[in-house]
């Protein structure tokens, strides 16, 4: 199945009113990018066993370990969570940035290293996170 097919069994699998707000989320992301490369990881591990939210991603970059060994993975990621949502912008060299840039815009939000959890949108400036999701996709492409 295409990532846009689980992306959309996923988006729809949510209870409402979440589910129009995730839609909401996902479609601003697609507005900001609208080709760019879809992921949807259903928070699964290899032994079957539930790791993370199901999660949408966006973008890409290659994320390097300590071993020498690398596999692509999305930059920006989206999920629904019990409390809200959560906004993954992943491989920043500065983990500050997001706070310090957006802490203060942003809205009802708490925002760490790489993650912005927001109960629902009607708490947050759309403005702000779309900046933040922009800039995230501009990262240079190896972390």
């Amino acid at each position: 199945m295409k990532a846009e097919e689980q992306i959309e069994n996923h988006i729809n699998s949510i209870p409402p009113p979440k589910q129009a707000e995730m839609r909401e989320l996902h479609q601003l992301i697609l507005k900001i990018v609208p080709d760019v490369e879809l992921w949807f990881d259903n928070g699964v591990n290899a032994e079957g066993k539930v790791v993370t939210n199901p999660t949408i991603g966006y973008g890409l970059q290659t994320i390097t370990y300590a071993n020498g060994s690398s596999k692509p993975f999305f930059r920006i990621g989206l999920c629904a969570n019990t409390t809200g949502f959560s906004v993954y912008v992943l491989g920043l060299k500065d983990k500050g940035y997001l706070n310090q840039t957006y802490g203060s815009t942003l809205g009802k939000a708490k925002i760490t290293g790489y993650c912005i959890k927001f109960k629902t949108i009607k708490d947050i400036k759309l403005s702000a996170l779309e900046e933040a999701v922009k800039y995230g996709l501009e990262q240079p492409n190896d972390v």
